[in-house]
């Protein structure tokens, strides 16, 4: 079963074989990353918002896929700014800069465009997403990813900023190791517009009965190529008009 293979990858803390021939279709896959968020929040997790993956492009070609997928975030994967994330919680951690927006009211109905998500929106907040995958070597497919909760990880967050005036997809990032550039990007790598990827998280999540709500956190999708992490690692992200967040990686991996 799917949901075995990945709960036992993440308790033994080794990467296990893919797990799409176990699972028929998208909407299983959907069913075990309910699953598995369900169990979490038995356990004392709590859900504080969603991810948004697959939105670039060339992404969803390399996977043979045409829409981006999503995922939940539970409080047990923020990690509070400037405080050194131990990587040993993660298996085979990579990071991505994004933006994210917190909204202040629900998305719940009609079409859901990115007008509903600007006026919905209370802030957006620079943000690094941490995305970890159970299934050994990055061997994934759609099924895979979905399955495994989006391939997410742990996350943190920036100061925040208003949306007002602020052209999302104009936005320029720029993520650094040290000293060194290893990421750029900008806002028009996201689905042309961050805000369009999260008006289809929006009707995704409407439509399968777990709608955006205010005060969720939502990650919008990666700025630019994601970069392998490392013990000792320190990342800092710019992002044009909206501001900076940063991480450092302390400990082994698992």
């Amino acid at each position: 079963m799917a949901l075995d293979r990945l709960l036992a990858a993440r308790a033994n803390g080794c990467p296990c074989a893919p797990v799409r021939s176990l699972v028929p279709d998208l909407d299983a896959a959907y069913a075990v990353q309910s699953a598995w968020v369900a169990a979490e929040v038995a356990a004392g997790a709590v859900v504080v918002g969603r991810k948004v993956g697959l939105t670039n492009p060339v992404v969803q070609a390399q996977l043979g896929v045409d829409q981006p997928d999503s995922g939940v975030l539970l409080d047990t994967m923020e990690c509070p700014p400037g405080s050194p994330i131990d990587i040993g919680r993660t298996l085979q951690p990579k990071i991505e800069a994004e933006i994210a927006f917190v909204l202040a009211r629900d998305l719940t109905g009609g079409d859901i465009g990115p007008a509903d998500v600007a006026a919905a929106t209370g802030w957006v907040v620079a943000a690094l997403e941490i995305v970890d995958s159970r299934i050994a070597g990055w061997d994934i497919d759609i099924l895979d990813t979905v399955a495994d909760n989006a391939s997410s990880g742990l996350f943190t967050l920036g100061s925040r900023r208003r949306l007002d005036g602020l052209d999302l997809a104009g936005c320029a990032m720029r993520m650094r190791r040290g000293a060194e550039v290893v990421s750029t990007g900008s806002g028009a790598a996201c689905l042309g517009d961050p805000v369009n990827a999260v008006a289809w998280l929006a009707r995704s999540a409407r439509d399968r009965g777990r709608p955006l709500r205010a005060g969720d956190i939502v990650l919008s999708g990666a700025l630019g190529p994601m970069v392998p992490v490392l013990p000792g690692d320190d990342f800092h992200a710019e992002i044009d008009g909206i501001g900076t967040v940063s991480a450092t990686f302390t400990g082994s991996t698992s």
